[in-house]
């Protein structure tokens, strides 16, 4: 398939891997050079199928991408180059999905990129090169998740009441309810250090950085979607407070976010329900794992 424009195709997760993985992509641009933009992120595993480049962090360090690539939740939006033509599969994680199959603590790795063949040794680079040679994004994502399944961990059955209670904590906030990290406190059998440490460990940051991450991303979601951005300020002490939180998360002021975007950053703030609750976990689903 050739594009002179993105072509973005994305399937939710469903079945044994859905508390761990949100959504599958297969992202492909034929162009010769790449330039974008990608907000803040729950974790992502990429599988580069034709293409290489680099990623600019906030702190404007500079990191070469590798051939699978693991993009750990982050501080702020990350500017990205690519000498294309671009073809990426990527696997959009859930916070126990970024526990239970990285294993990382996520704080710890924060805006940088991870070599997916150290990580998940050769079989990665394996697997990519049978991704290579497919032509659909169903064939891939049937030979991606049995690799996935494979190297599940199990994840405490804490951590996965705290990720319900941020899911249900975050919610609360879209719909105007009683915000603030006490509220969050307030919701689990865990002591403030317990609660920040968890939340250190699978998304990336302590409760106020995730407030700050969700309450950008509403902002920005609002306005893309042609709100007034004087609305969207609501939140915040005031409309320049507003615009700096929104381009420190996205990568975009208010202005920006409606005059050609980033593609991939358009999918994303074009419905709540992609990857941007960070859980959403039916009960009686079990993460598995040994």
């Amino acid at each position: 398939m050739s594009s002179e424009i993105p072509n973005i195709e994305l399937v939710k997760s469903d079945g044994a891997l859905l508390p761990l993985v949100e959504s599958y992509y297969l992202y492909r641009f034929d162009s010769e050079t790449i330039d974008g933009v990608d907000r803040v992120d729950m974790g992502q595993i990429r599988f580069m199928l034709k293409g290489k480049g680099r990623r600019t962090f906030p702190d404007g360090h500079v990191e070469p991408s590798h051939p699978v690539m693991i993009n750990p939740p982050g501080t702020g939006a990350a500017a990205y180059h690519v000498d294309g033509p671009f073809h990426c599969f990527g696997v959009s994680l859930r916070a126990i999905g970024w526990k239970s199959l990285i294993g990382l603590p996520a704080n710890k790795v924060t805006n940088r990129l991870l070599d997916g063949a150290e990580l998940f040794g050769t079989q990665a680079l394996d697997l990519l090169e049978r991704l290579r040679a497919m032509a659909t994004i169903e064939e891939m994502i049937a030979a991606v998740e049995p690799f996935l399944l494979a190297r599940r961990r199990r994840v405490p059955e804490a951590h996965l009441a705290l990720a319900r209670a941020v899911r249900e904590w975050a919610a609360a906030g879209a719909s105007g309810g009683a915000g603030g990290v006490e509220a969050l406190y307030a919701m689990v059998d865990m002591s403030e250090r317990q609660v920040m440490r968890v939340c250190n460990e699978y998304f990336g940051g302590p409760p106020k950085m995730l407030e700050r991450k969700f309450r950008a991303i509403r902002a920005a979601m609002r306005i893309y979607q042609g709100g007034d951005p004087a609305d969207a300020a609501e939140p915040f002490a005031d409309q320049s407070h507003m615009i700096n939180e929104v381009r420190r998360f996205t990568g975009h002021t208010p202005t920006s976010l409606r005059a050609g975007i980033d593609p991939v950053l358009a999918l994303t703030l074009d419905s709540e329900t992609f990857h941007f609750l960070p859980d959403v976990i039916p009960e009686s689903v079990d993460p598995g794992g040994k």
